[in-house]
Parts: structure tokens; sequence; C-alpha cells
């Protein structure tokens, strides 16, 4: 049987996931009468309420004498560990571009990377059914988009498929519709090639991703590169490295292949033999990590490592000593919180944990705030509670001395009236404008920016007001380039709570007028709990226990005419982009607050008045 190992990559929402179901159900993965739920490759809780792909996945199906290897990738740039070691596994990517939106910044992230590698390119224009599909345009934007990542001939010559992922169909012609997905398994086939490998070697397989079971413990998978291996074969363990020989023998680790496995639809299938150019699944092996070899013991010969690119931003992860600590976590100590964050190395290779000189903080480096914020939920509800700090944009010495910070590109869309006003807000963050086109007939504009990383902290909230909510909003990192100086930082100040208690609705309704609220009548509080963002620039500590008078006057029906508005839901990624220097957020399993690092008001003043001195 012959094989083809291929990648799908796409935009955010761009239907990746959605095709490969169609694609399984068309291969007969499920059994006619298997009842599946969507998007089943979305096996992560988050993944399915984000309605995005963030672990890589490996799945397989036949068609006719051909197994075809499909990895999903993530498409979001901060998950680009996910992408970046995936890729050394395929021989060919299959790009996934919206019929209306086109290519878009993750598009060109994941892109760039799977032609720098060399691999072979087949565009899939998805959703070609949509009202608003600009089918001609897209195509030539793809082009484009080639052009501008320095494709050569072979990837620049890549065949186009026009579909509709939902309904499961493809064609070669955007005007004809037809009944199922043969023409894309029938393009896999013929266009990428079949890996490139060496069945006669000795055996040897870069490990580029890692799953676990209860049963077996840790799982290396990867791309036999040569020979073939079998149940029960001795097997080294070489150490990270540059590719070639290992010099010191004493260095590799050897163990037996316990369990084999090859991938067949959504299961992990036990299997005795594999050979060179499958996906496979190795268990047994102590000690493995992603980017270690696996070779024949007699033959200690090192594939080169994954190089993964550095993280741009960092936060601080304290143990959580506010006065709500331990009511809703079940892992709150600082042994706790560091041996999780550890945990998570073995598998997030683009993720970096320090210790720092607080013994009870751990400063965490990620690709950008989805990044981030994805590890805290997922502790949140794993029962871990923790502190976060405000974001950090990471610099660097450029080879002339100076500093350097990392830059994003960020497109937006726009209902076109509002070009102005984005244009306006984001040119105090730093923006360089490169790009503004009108999308068709829509009534929409796109907007292309270049602005530094920290220039978007906090703005997202900011956009969504200023369009009313009809704006998209999407940045991805760009490069690195010289430091843009001071930024303009948050301009209204908090509410803080300056004693304990649960909110009262008389006090809130008195302090909505010049605040919005984060609390409901009934939620408790803590002196130095953040309960508002303030209109005015100013911090403000309130009373938000504040209960109404009684007097001999007092009516029910005046009690009842008390009309609130709903309190702003805090998610992690407003948080982020929420907080000063001077603030924390409180992640528990139990929700999400704000706070002041120092919750004495009192103390909170001197500190004001030492920092205006200095």
């Amino acid at each position: 049987m012959s094989i083809r190992n291929i990648a799908i990559i796409a935009h955010v929402d761009h239907g990746k996931t959605t095709l490969v179901d169609q694609m399984f159900r068309q291969a007969g993965v499920f059994r006619d009468n298997q009842a599946v739920e969507e998007r089943v490759m979305d096996s992560n809780p988050l993944e399915k309420e984000r309605g995005i792909t963030i672990l890589a996945k490996n799945t397989a199906v036949t068609w006719g004498d051909t197994k075809i290897n499909i990895v999903d990738t993530p498409g979001h740039a901060d998950f680009g560990g996910e992408v970046e070691r995936i890729l050394r596994m395929v021989d060919g990517v299959v790009l996934l571009v919206d019929a209306a939106e086109g290519p878009m910044p993750q598009t060109r992230f994941v892109t760039r990377k799977a032609l720098e590698l060399g691999l072979l390119p087949l565009v899939v224009v998805n959703k070609v059914d949509r009202a608003d599909a600009r089918v001609h345009e897209v195509h030539d934007e793809v082009l484009e988009l080639f052009f501008d990542l320095e494709a050569n001939d072979e990837q620049l010559d890549a065949p186009f498929l026009y579909a509709s992922g939902r309904d499961g169909w493809a064609s070669t012609d955007p005007e004809v519709k037809t009944d199922d997905l043969d023409v894309l398994f029938e393009t896999i086939v013929s266009h990428f090639p079949a890996p490139e490998v060496d069945e006669e070697g000795p055996f040897q397989m870069l490990i580029s991703t890692l799953d676990y079971s209860t049963y077996v413990g840790r799982i290396a998978v990867g791309l036999i590169e040569r020979g073939s291996v079998q149940l029960g074969d001795r097997v080294a363990l070489l150490p990270l490295g540059d590719a070639g020989p290992l010099e010191n023998a004493s260095e590799a680790e050897f163990s037996k292949v316990m369990k084999l496995y090859t991938f067949q639809g959504l299961d992990r299938i036990d299997v005795d033999r594999a050979v060179a150019g499958d996906i496979v699944a190795l268990a047994g092996l102590e000690g493995v990590e992603i980017g270690k070899t696996v070779t024949d013991p007699d033959h200690l010969d090192r594939l080169q490592g994954i190089a993964v690119e550095e993280p741009t931003l960092s936060v601080d992860f304290t143990v959580n000593n506010s006065p709500f600590a331990g009511q809703s976590g079940k892992f709150v100590t600082t042994r706790q919180v560091r041996d999780r964050l550890m945990k998570e190395l073995e598998r997030n290779v683009a993720l970096r944990v320090e210790d720092t000189e607080q013994p009870d903080t751990f400063t965490v480096h990620g690709r950008g705030e989805l990044h981030l914020t994805i590890l805290m939920e997922t502790m949140r509800r794993e029962g871990f509670e923790f502190q976060v700090s405000r974001p950090k944009v990471l610099t660097r010495k450029a080879d002339d001395g100076s500093l350097e910070e990392p830059y994003e590109e960020a497109v937006v869309e726009v209902p076109s009236d509002m070009v102005g006003t984005v244009i306006e807000k984001l040119g105090p963050r730093k923006a360089e404008m490169t790009e503004m086109k009108p999308m068709g007939d829509s009534g929409t504009t796109r907007l292309r920016f270049r602005v530094p990383a920290r220039g978007l902290f906090g703005y997202r909230s900011e956009f969504l007001t200023d369009t009313r909510g009809e704006g998209i909003l999407h940045h991805t990192f760009s490069e690195w380039g010289p430091w843009a100086g001071p930024l303009k930082g948050r301009s209204r100040g908090v509410l803080v709570a300056d004693r304990a208690g649960q909110a009262v609705g008389f006090a809130l309704f008195n302090l909505q007028e010049r605040s919005t609220m984060f609390v409901s009548p009934g939620d408790p509080v803590y002196g130095g709990m953040i309960v508002g963002e303030n209109v005015r620039q100013d911090d403000m500590d309130v009373n938000v226990t504040k209960e109404k008078k009684l007097t001999n006057m007092r009516t029910t029906s005046s009690d009842e005419n008390i009309k609130l508005e709903p309190p702003r839901k805090l998610t992690l990624e407003l948080s982020l982009e929420f907080i000063q220097d001077d603030e924390l957020i409180e992640v528990t399993p139990g929700g999400i607050r704000l706070r002041k690092r120092t919750l004495d008001a009192n103390q909170r003043r001197k500190e004001e008045k030492q920092r205006a001195k200095a």
C-alpha cells in the first residue's frame, strides 16, 4: 500500500476541521449508522467551545490502495510550536482558504513555514456557496501570497480546487457543484509525492509530538524516516542535538518497543510492524521528548531536531494569596503550581518556564496572549488556583546593539464608515498602516497594520466598542523591529472595593452612572478587589456593600425600581489586556477576579507617593 502524508492548514474558522469530518465520512471511517458529533477532530473541550484547533492531531484514511495520513494543525500563530513540528512529518499541505475572507494573517504564518520546508501546496477555496464569496479574487490573492513568500516554480504551480466542506463536495470548477470529495482525494494522491525515505536502512525516527496513556505512559509519535520497526525491538533514544552520528554512545538510552501503533480514522491501531514513510506511535520508551531521535541500537545516527520560534510575551504566575484563596481550588500550593507548569513543558514546545527570586512566583514565556490564556484556562478547569500579572513584551539586542521588540501584523475588517475611528485609535499605539482595501460590495474595508505587539494590549475591547461589535481583528507575529518608544497605557481608572462583604444592588445602582461594573448583586468581594472600570482616569475606592438606610418613608416599590446594567463578563483574554502593572488576575475554578497587588488602600497611597517622588 502506498502512503501520502499531508497536513491541512488554514486560518481560524475557515472550515478545516469540518472538511476533515467529511473526508472521514466519505472514506468510510464511520459506519453508516454511527452517531458522530460535529468537528470530531476538536477533541479538547476548549477547542469545541472556541471553535479553534489548539493541538495538532494525527489521523488517517484509506482511498483505494493509498493510505493518507492527515494532520489537522492549529490555525493560530500562538500555537506555532504545534505547527512547526507537525510539518516535519508531511510531504505536502492542503491550504484551505475561505472564499469570502481570502488569505488571512494566520494563513500567511503557516504557509510560510510550509513553503520554507519545500512542501508542495494544494489550494482548496472553501465555502464557495457563501453569498459573499469572491472566488476569482481569492484565487489571485493566494497566488500573490505565494509570490510574497518566495514560493518556487513548482509550489507556484499548485492545483486549485473549489469546495464546500460543510456539504462535502469539491470540484475543479467553482461553477460546477459535484456530489462528493472524490476529486480532492484523487488530487491528493496524484499531486503529492510518496514520502522520500530509505526503506532498507537501519531504523530511524524523529519524535514530532507526544501522547499519553494511563496504561502505557508517554507515547512518541513521528514519521519513520528509515528502515522498519517491530513490536519488541530494542531501540535507542538519542538526546537533542545536531544531525549526525552520536559521538558519546553513553548518552543514548536503550529500551524496548512495548507497543506499536499506526493511525486509522480517529483510532490508534495496534500493529506488529511498521515501515519507513508511515506515521506511527511507540510506547515503552523512557524519557521521550519532542525533537529526540529513536534509532536502531547499532546505528546511533541523530536527525536534525525541531527549531521553534522564540516566545514574544511573558507573564508571572503567582500562588493565590487573596482573602478568597483556597475556597474553590484543589491545587493551591507553590509546589503544585510549579509541577503543573513543568509538566506542560513536556508537550508545549513553544513555552518557557523560569523560577524567580520569589519562591512562589514563576515567569512563563509564550507565543501570544491566546497561547498563555489557553494554558491558564486549562489549569483553572483542572482545579488550580493562581494569580497572573500583566503581560510583558520580550525584547532582544540587535546586532548593532540597539533594542528590538516583536511587531505584529494586524488585519482589521470594519464597516467603511468606521475606518477613520480605527486609524485614529491605532495611531498613538505606533501602528503603521500598510494596506487599505474595500472588500467587494459588502460595505466593509480591510486595513492592514504593522504594530508593536505591546501596542495591541488592551485594544481589542476598545475596538469592539468603537465598531459596535461589527469589526473583526486578527493579528499575528510578523518580525522583530526597533523599539517603538513609550506607548499610551489604559486611559481609565478602576473602582476598588474598600471592604469585604457582598455586593448590594443599591450600591451598584449608585455607582453605575460613572462606571462599568464587573460584579453583580450578591457577589462576594474583598478589600482591594477591582469591581468596575471608572469613566475617569483615576482609581476610586468604593463601598459596594452599602445598603439603603431604613426610614419611615421607605416603600417596597422604590426598591423594585432599581435597574442595573449587566456587568461586564471577565474573560482571561479581556483581563490580560485590561490590567496594569499594579494589578493581578485571580484565576480560580470558581471564577476570574481582578485585584490590586497591594490590597490595603492606605498602603497603596503610600506606594503611589513614593513612585511620584522617584
